[in-house]
């Protein structure tokens, strides 16, 4: 009784939203891509967005492998088992980003943001040697201040029915590139251990970010939408998470003021880890700086609608949910599943 309630409130906000305001649920992106538009002179927006992924199953160059094929493959690291001895079997990563926009001029919107992220994997460790029994399962798990980047959306081109800006922003890394936690060796032995880059939140590097958005209506109430964005490391510690390209195309349509539909297409592109950490170590594929990056695509639906929750100026509510079509992941990883992204924004 009150979920329905609930339901009831969000529509009767959602009406009156349709009634009141000249805000439309279709002018703004999915809720997964990041920087998608910008403000007039003197307008201002913050935003929360929290995403989910997991990741589970075995995958060697883009093919779905057994465990028994990972528990064969030698260990490249040294002063480890000849051969892969602690087995990755899931992993959840949680990101909460906090970000404010704010347009000093009609052509500048400056942006910051934060991101905060929690990882967990589940691990299987096995004998070394001989029938490779199972020695026992455990956990890892992490979390910190992961990011915080300052940029601007610049207007290019806007005429009626397109528009078109880029993107220029600087990233630095402030997570703890250093967690520990314990691990079951297969010698059976609990140890605290520096956790693998993976797990890790944070690689200490600052990055130049880079982007081009055009979106255009195709209709009074459909719109397509095409962005490329790129992350260069600009600076560098001891090792850092590979450059990183997206590219993303998407369509929605308005069903009403208040609401819109999204589907999206999504490619990615992640260079290998940079660098290497000596310490850290081990039988495991996630202590190979080898076993990161490739390039994924993955298609994305969700919803948009406008409420009132705090004030009368309209709140910003998305879901989205995105799907992998094709993992080329380098060398020995574990597949995506899915990715989900709740957002909420403001405008002022």
């Amino acid at each position: 009784m009150k979920l329905l309630r609930l339901l009831l409130m969000c529509f009767v906000c959602n009406v009156h939203a349709d009634l009141k305001s000249d805000a439309r649920a279709i002018d703004h992106a999915p809720m997964g891509v990041s920087g998608d538009h910008y403000h007039k002179k003197g307008e201002s927006m913050i935003s929360v967005r929290h995403g989910h992924m997991a990741m589970g199953e075995a995958l060697f160059k883009g093919e779905t492998i057994s465990l028994s094929d990972v528990l064969s493959m030698p260990n490249p690291l040294k002063d480890s088992p000849v051969n892969l001895s602690v087995i990755p079997t899931d992993m959840t990563m949680k990101m909460t980003m906090i970000g404010g926009m704010y347009a000093p001029t009609d052509r500048v919107t400056l942006m910051i943001m934060g991101m905060f992220v929690a990882k967990e994997m589940q691990l299987t460790t096995y004998q070394p040697m001989m029938n490779r029994n199972l020695v026992g399962r455990f956990s890892t798990s992490s979390s910190d201040v992961s990011d915080i980047s300052l940029g601007a959306l610049i207007t290019l081109k806007e005429s009626q029915g397109s528009r078109l800006h880029g993107e220029i922003a600087l990233q630095h890394s402030i997570g703890s590139n250093d967690a520990k936690g314990v691990v079951l060796t297969p010698m059976g032995k609990d140890m605290i251990m520096i956790l693998p880059y993976g797990m890790q939140a944070g690689d200490s590097a600052s990055r130049l970010v880079l982007g081009m958005t055009h979106v255009r209506d195709l209709n009074e109430n459909i719109k397509w939408g095409n962005q490329v964005r790129t992350k260069i490391a600009v600076s560098q510690g001891e090792w850092s998470f590979g450059d990183h390209t997206e590219v993303n195309s998407w369509l929605q349509h308005a069903f009403s003021q208040s609401g819109a539909m999204s589907a999206r297409l999504k490619w990615t592109h992640q260079n290998k880890i940079w660098g290497r950490n000596p310490a850290i170590n081990g039988p495991v594929q996630t202590a190979n700086p080898e076993n990161y990056g490739g390039v994924e695509w993955h298609i994305g639906l969700g919803i948009n609608w406008l409420t009132r929750v705090f004030s009368q100026n309209v709140d910003r509510v998305g879901l989205e949910l995105l799907l992998p079509i094709k993992q080329e992941k380098n060398n020995l990883q574990l597949a995506t599943k899915y990715q989900l992204t709740l957002g909420y924004q403001k405008a002022f």
